[in-house]
């Protein structure tokens, strides 16, 4: 036999959805409103009626009083069932519909009364403010039962108390209107009840598409997974809202754009300044893997709208696979540099066995000669320009390069620059840049040729880059330092149009500039000046003369002819 299935346990509590909660909640204020505002009106209203039952009676009291026949029947007849006060009175109660009205002389005995046997009797109840000049209302009890009283004085001609005039309205028709007021005010209730109801579940309906009908356990649940995964994966994200604020930041976009949480609650223009990353960021430029600069970083952003008219976007930090691509490209350029020397070694390898075997020694060291002075003397004519080491290990190595594409490399003559570089890295890299862009744009084409001048104007750095290829048309000769524009095709680690953008950047962060325009022979010229890049001489630089840029000469000339 199969074991009997556990008995299942009544849950009681909160349901779990917050479409349920929200509404049972919500039902449940409005339940709690409209019995309070009724229990709010009705605590008064019965105060109010008991008020507007004892001014009644006080009204038709004092009515009474005024009347003359009243006054002169209390001082002139007797007290009886047939007198002129009795008939006067019951008139008056007739047609006011009041419980009683009784005329009392100064002795306390009644003159009138609904009932004639208790005339000429004391009255029940103490008439001592209204024999005084008072006007008393109150709800007490006598001989017809509990009523609302009013007390007047009852004057004569002459103005002189002569009795009192009581009259009462039956408590049971005050209770009576009371009652009949709560149907009313109940279904007043009821319908203002409906409505909340109806209202909280429009509310709820609308809450319930916009959560996802998810419960606030799990609303709790992804919050707190949000909070872990913004802060823990190594991608910044930056979510704007619908005015295009920044509102979310995590750390490691603060990190990669260098701003803190002062940029939550401004615009990206106002924390960033104008760039192409805050034009992306806007949305002002739209794209996938859009490329951008901040400072010394490479990013890749994207950015994706969001249905409540904001949007999301993602940084990835690319500086160093952007810097490993540059050297892969270096690399392979260099590769086939020397895979093509290699050929040309061969050869002239083939040549001096050649003329060994035919025994012709004077042309064989005359050959070997001629090689070998080749290279020293391409590597000690830049040396002897450009005595910094980096950069004329880095003008010798491109000129092997641009040999074998088929492109004269030249070193201007007005080439002069000391080894007095402040950041002679920085310096490299926008020489590597521009050179390389000069040697992409004229491979291919007939008498190709490469200039580069470098000379120190008192501190100052210019570099000029001259081409012979079809130069830069003037309508894009801003366009082109723009990070992610390019006309040639991606290399294969990723994406161009970052050299220029970065030449650029390294220029202004030292308060220099980079411009194009056209050379004197047509194409491109390239210049970029660098204020203060230079260190003030030494004295003693000053007084050695040239003994030691001339040893520096001779070893970079050696690392030159060891590469070829």
């Amino acid at each position: 036999m199969s074991p009997t299935p556990p008995a299942r346990r009544l849950r009681l509590g909160l349901p779990r959805r917050m479409f349920s909660q929200v509404l049972l909640m919500q039902v449940a204020i409005a339940a709690g409103v409209a019995v309070l505002a009724t229990g709010l009106f009705l605590a008064p209203l019965s105060k109010q009626l008991d008020q507007e039952a004892m001014r009644r009676a006080l009204a038709i009291a004092e009515t009474t009083a005024q009347d003359p026949q009243i006054s002169e029947g209390v001082l002139n007849t007797a007290p009886t069932s047939d007198g002129p006060v009795q008939q006067e009175a019951e008139r008056i109660r007739k047609a006011t519909h009041a419980e009683y009205i009784v005329v009392l002389d100064r002795h306390w005995v009644r003159w009138s009364h609904p009932t004639p046997s208790q005339i000429g009797r004391i009255v029940s109840t103490n008439p001592s403010d209204a024999l005084g000049g008072e006007e008393v209302m109150e709800i007490d009890k006598g001989t017809l039962g509990r009523s609302a009283r009013g007390k007047v004085p009852l004057y004569d001609a002459g103005h002189r108390i002569v009795g009192a005039v009581s009259v009462g309205i039956a408590y049971d028709s005050v209770r009576a209107r009371l009652i009949s007021a709560i149907p009313g005010l109940f279904a007043y209730a009821g319908g203002a009840l409906a409505v909340g109801a109806l209202a909280a579940w429009l509310i709820s309906r609308r809450v319930q598409r916009q959560t996802r009908d998810l419960a606030f356990s799990d609303i709790s649940a992804l919050l707190a997974e949000r909070e872990a995964m913004l802060h823990g994966i190594r991608e910044g994200v930056v979510a704007l809202d619908r005015s295009g604020r920044v509102r979310l930041l995590n750390d490691e976009a603060r990190r990669l754009l260098g701003i803190g949480d002062e940029a939550v609650g401004r615009t990206p223009d106002e924390a960033l300044g104008a760039s192409r990353t805050t034009d992306v960021l806007a949305g002002r430029v739209t794209g996938t893997d859009l490329l951008t600069v901040r400072g010394q970083r490479v990013l890749v952003a994207n950015r994706m709208p969001t249905d409540d008219g904001g949007a999301v976007a993602t940084l990835r930090d690319r500086t160093e696979l952007e810097q490993l691509g540059r050297e892969l490209d270096s690399t392979r350029g260099l590769i086939d540099a020397l895979r093509a020397q290699d050929h040309e070694h061969a050869n002239r390898m083939h040549t001096l066995l050649g003329l060994l075997e035919l025994e012709m020694y004077d042309d064989a060291v005359e050959f070997v000669g001629e090689v070998v002075g080749d290279h020293r003397a391409t590597a000690e004519q830049v040396t002897e320009k450009i005595q910094d080491p980096l950069l004329a290990a880095l003008l010798v190595g491109k000129a092997t390069v641009a040999a074998e594409r088929g492109v004269a490399l030249w070193v201007s003559e007005r080439t002069r620059l000391p080894d007095r570089l402040i950041d002679p890295r920085g310096l490299v890299t926008i020489v590597g840049n521009l050179v390389d862009n000069a040697l992409d744009a004229v491979a291919g084409t007939p008498h190709a040729r490469v200039e580069t001048e470098l000379r120190a104007e008192g501190r100052t750095v210019v570099l000029r880059v001259r081409d012979t290829g079809p130069g830069v048309p003037e309508g894009q000769r801003e366009l082109i330092f723009t990070e992610g524009w390019s006309t040639k095709k991606p290399p294969a680690h990723g994406k161009r149009g970052i050299g220029l953008s970065l030449v650029r950047r390294l220029a202004e962060r030292q308060g220099g500039s980079a411009a194009v325009g056209t050379a004197a022979g047509g194409g491109a010229e390239f210049t970029v000046v660098l204020p203060e890049a230079l260190t003030e001489p030494a004295p003693e630089a000053a007084l050695t003369g040239s003994a030691e840029p001339g040893a520096r000469t001779a070893n970079v000339s050696v690392t030159a002819e060891e590469e070829a």
